[in-house]
């Protein structure tokens, strides 16, 4: 069992969207947290710019690249515990430049691993994906589920998760994957489909365009994604398992566009374009998590569950994207 409170924790990815939100959230928890953030001309700290000021005199930043197995070790040394979110995400750019996923989410993870393995760290938490597991064979869908990439990008989150598993059976690090469920909330990508959404709506469009909108998904609040990192690491006997996070409650894309469209009093025409669409053996149907595990294991139970936990995810992220000054941070029309 590792004590989040005594020790220093490295988060990587800490720029992105789930990191940020993890990082502000290990901070009231009373952790003192390293952020690795993607090193940049600018010297941007990406969301975590956004973060309030007291928040960010209690951390410390390091800038590096996840690729590049010295910065990853420098980063490394000097804490406990690794909580590694770093990866490429967005599935569509997976399809254009699938070697810098490999090159991201596995050999950055390999630097990971190797770093933690040779400075004898308590525990690394691998970040996963649900779209690991491909279009739901059955449901809900549990961590015995077959693994079956549909895209680049998924391809590169089991191979990153397999390499992690296997420096647990192989040298005895202390590894946890955790395998979150289309996390939404403030922050998140404006290309990702609940942004879209209510960007679009936020807009004036009385016309929302979007791609396959029969999927089905299990969106959970970034807030419950947080929580479930702080439980994971402070959970005994975990080493070695995978574990899933999500929502409880499964809807359509359709569906949760005209729940959108509801709570922000718009009239909502949805558009399917062609351009928005995966390959036809790409698109994931349905994903709809079991988290029976979760809450045996850790112990840890989503707050924003439910149709009206998700109504109330929803409510939170439209009052975030519909600030102008939030948009504003966002390129217009950029889907990618």
């Amino acid at each position: 069992m590792v004590d989040l409170t005594r020790g220093k924790v490295l988060v990587t990815g800490a720029d992105g969207f789930i990191g940020s939100h993890l990082v502000e959230t290990l901070v009231a928890h009373g952790a003192d947290v390293r952020a690795f953030v993607l090193y940049n001309s600018f010297g941007h700290w990406g969301w975590l710019d956004t973060l309030p000021e007291l928040t960010l005199r209690r951390i410390e930043v390091v800038m590096g690249d996840v690729r590049d197995g010295g910065s990853v070790r420098a980063a490394v040394v000097g804490t406990s515990v690794v909580l590694h979110l770093a990866a490429l995400i967005a599935i569509p750019y997976s399809y254009r430049a699938p070697a810098s996923y490999i090159d991201t989410n596995v050999t950055g993870t390999l630097n990971v691993l190797e770093a933690a393995r040779d400075l004898g760290i308590d525990l690394v938490v691998q970040t996963s994906t649900s779209e690991v597991y491909g279009t739901a064979q059955r449901v809900p869908i549990d961590e015995e589920h077959p693994l079956q990439a549909q895209s680049p990008y998924a391809a590169s989150k089991i191979a990153a998760d397999q390499l992690a598993l296997s420096y647990h059976r192989s040298f005895g690090l202390p590894v946890t994957v955790l395998r979150p469920f289309n996390t939404y909330g403030p922050r998140q990508s404006a290309r990702a489909v609940i942004p879209t959404v209510i960007t679009q709506l936020a807009d004036g469009a009385d016309r929302v365009r979007l791609g396959a909108i029969r999927p089905t998904r299990d969106f959970s609040f970034v807030e419950d994604t947080a929580a479930g990192f702080i439980a994971a690491a402070e959970a005994p006997g975990i080493a070695g398992e995978t574990i899933n996070l999500g929502s409880n409650f499964e809807i359509s894309v359709g569906d949760m566009a005209r729940l959108v469209a509801e709570i922000m009093g718009r009239p909502i025409t949805i558009e399917s374009e062609d351009e928005r669409l995966r390959p036809a053996a790409s698109e994931v149907e349905r994903l709809f998590a079991d988290t029976t595990k979760a809450v045996r294991m850790l112990p840890w139970k989503p707050r924003y569950t439910g149709r009206d936990g998700f109504r109330r995810g929803l409510e939170r992220t439209i009052a975030w994207f519909a600030d102008p000054a939030n948009r504003a941070r966002y390129r217009q029309g950029y889907q990618v």
